[in-house]
């Protein structure tokens, strides 16, 4: 099979533990574009955050962030965008802030979130430490449901952190029951995305490969979270990192080492090595665009 686009997750994928990506991952990324082949990001960062990382890798593709809701390789030049509606996002604000939970509204040109004191530091450590630019505004206040009556606004995503699993659990119940408008999704036992209906990253990636003229199979997604499962699953070869959890390393085709181990280079090096330029594919007509 011939791959022409290969789609990565940030978190747990492309960066350490320590935050950075090793010199082994942005040798590998720049191999395979020399191959002529594409280069994207799949993930549920801000566009800001996740743009960082693009241009750290030299990738002038489009990215897929906001969990799939904001497509761009420029901030003002989205070729996809969808927004959670001002009263649906208002509404599933006031259900929220009747739990003990850390709400953040996430703009590709800022981020609002409730004031809360967490207990559980770690948690309080992990939500504001997505990799925001400097630049990228992060405004906190008293009651988010108040700031939006006054001031309303529609954003890609709403970000929402527990401390506890079973409030994830009802939350995740009640709202999916609340809303047809919204989807949620489940990034791990303590965290929730919501956007609107119909986003993912997996139509994120379909809308981009069709915008390239790429087809599923044509496409090798590298990722460890559960939100990346459906991406494994749909790819032409889905690959999950050693650090992911059992549920994404059995919805994959091959798993690589973890994050530390250097996990995409590896994979990259393994299997693009054996694959041929694409600009020579061309002129063999072996493949027609």
């Amino acid at each position: 099979m011939i791959y022409r686009l290969l789609a990565l997750n940030i978190d747990g994928t492309l960066l350490q533990t320590n935050g950075k990506i090793h010199k082994s991952t942005k040798e590998a990324i720049e191999y395979v574009q020399q191959k002529g082949i594409y280069v994207t990001l799949v993930t549920s960062r801000s566009f800001p955050s996740a743009r960082k990382v693009a241009k750290a890798l030299k990738i002038k593709l489009p990215i897929i962030t906001h969990q799939g809701a904001f497509i761009a390789a420029t901030e003002l030049k989205p070729i996809y965008v969808k927004r959670i509606k001002e009263d649906i996002t208002y509404d599933t604000i006031r259900f929220l802030e009747a739990l003990p939970c850390q709400i953040r509204l996430v703009h590709e040109q800022f981020s609002l979130a409730n004031k809360l004191k967490l207990n559980n530091h770690l948690l309080a450590k992990t939500v504001f430490t997505t990799g925001d630019p400097v630049f990228y505004s992060q405004q906190f206040v008293t009651s988010l449901s108040e700031y939006l009556h006054d001031h309303p606004v529609t954003v890609p995503k709403i970000e929402v952190y527990f401390e506890e699993k079973r409030d994830l659990r009802d939350a995740k119940n009640a709202i999916s029951k609340m809303f047809t408008e919204i989807e949620v999704i489940e990034l791990d036992s303590l965290r929730l995305d919501i956007v609107s209906a119909g986003v993912s990253k997996l139509t994120g990636l379909t809308y981009l490969g069709n915008h390239l003229g790429i087809r599923r199979s044509e496409v090798v997604y590298i990722g460890d979270s559960l939100d990346d499962i459906p991406l494994i699953e749909a790819a032409g070869l889905g690959v999950s990192m050693w650090n992911a959890e059992f549920e994404v390393k059995k919805a994959s085709d091959w798993v690589t080492r973890s994050e530390n181990e250097h996990g995409v280079a590896y994979m990259v090096k393994e299997h693009f090595r054996k694959q041929q330029p694409i600009e020579f594919l061309r002129k063999m007509k072996i493949i027609k665009n």
